[in-house]
């Protein structure tokens, strides 16, 4: 599947019965994106005007990550990763969460595969602030949850063993 259709195809997914309102202070936030302050309010209003919407959330998470504001994203990936289990039945502890709660193998399925993603967003968050035992804790759930590896939490071990140096580093 093409990443460009792929994409698509995930945004369309997230944005499923967002309000207007919502839809329109997330467009602004996103041509605002020069102006953090403006932004990031905008991008609050979005999430008011939609609460419990995934949309605003993943803004949230990609405004916080990109501003390099990493424990604000960190926050914003949890409440994203709560959504997305509660909307699919999973356990709220990602941690309680097996391979047998759900058929996280069929990488087509929109819902699992956000889980997936948004876990994998988590523990680098994780990694990235430091914490790198619950970092790797989080990478091995997905490398359990995503036997296929689809997700790449393998390469993200690798780093972790290295000690977070890349290959060119040696």
């Amino acid at each position: 599947m093409p990443q460009v259709w792929e994409d698509a195809w995930l945004a369309r997914s997230i944005e499923a019965g967002l309000p207007r309102q919502a839809e329109l202070a997330l467009l602004l936030a996103a041509r605002s994106y020069h102006d953090p302050v403006k932004a990031e309010a905008l991008l609050q209003e979005a999430e008011a005007a939609a609460p419990g919407h995934l949309a605003p959330l993943v803004g949230l998470y990609k405004f916080y990550f990109y501003q390099g504001r990493l424990a604000q994203a960190l926050e914003t990936a949890e409440r994203t990763l709560l959504k997305v289990a509660r909307d699919l039945g999973l356990p709220e502890d990602w941690r309680a969460v097996e391979r047998g709660s759900r058929d996280f193998s069929d990488y087509a399925d929109g819902p699992h595969r956000m889980y997936l993603f948004v876990l994998k967003a988590y523990g680098y968050l994780l990694a990235r602030l430091g914490e790198l035992a619950g970092s790797r804790a989080v990478f091995e759930k997905l490398r359990l949850l995503d036997p296929a590896d689809r997700i790449g939490a393998s390469v993200l071990l690798q780093v972790l063993d290295r000690g977070g140096r890349d290959d060119e580093d040696d």
